[in-house]
């Protein structure tokens, strides 16, 4: 392969790669309606603001920017 097919090939999985991961990003939510609720209150001893999130339908994109988020939230040691 010459240098010129090789960048060709290069590109073109870059572009395949960005819209697989666009498209898992912005997958729709597909949990059924109980399942939202049992993640909800699995997340009720994390603040009823964090456990009301799951109620919602939310990407995957979403979910990853709140668990971002999440982290670099100062933690309450206050109990």
């Amino acid at each position: 392969m010459n240098a010129e097919m090789k960048k060709l090939l290069f590109g073109a999985s870059v572009v395949v790669l960005l819209i697989a991961g666009y498209y898992a990003l912005t997958m729709p939510d597909t949990r059924t309606p109980s399942q939202k609720l049992g993640d909800a209150i699995h997340e009720l001893d994390k603040g009823p603001d964090k456990a009301a999130r799951q109620l919602e339908d939310r990407t995957p994109g979403q979910k990853a920017g709140d668990a971002i988020k999440d982290m670099t939230e100062p933690h309450n040691t206050e109990q």
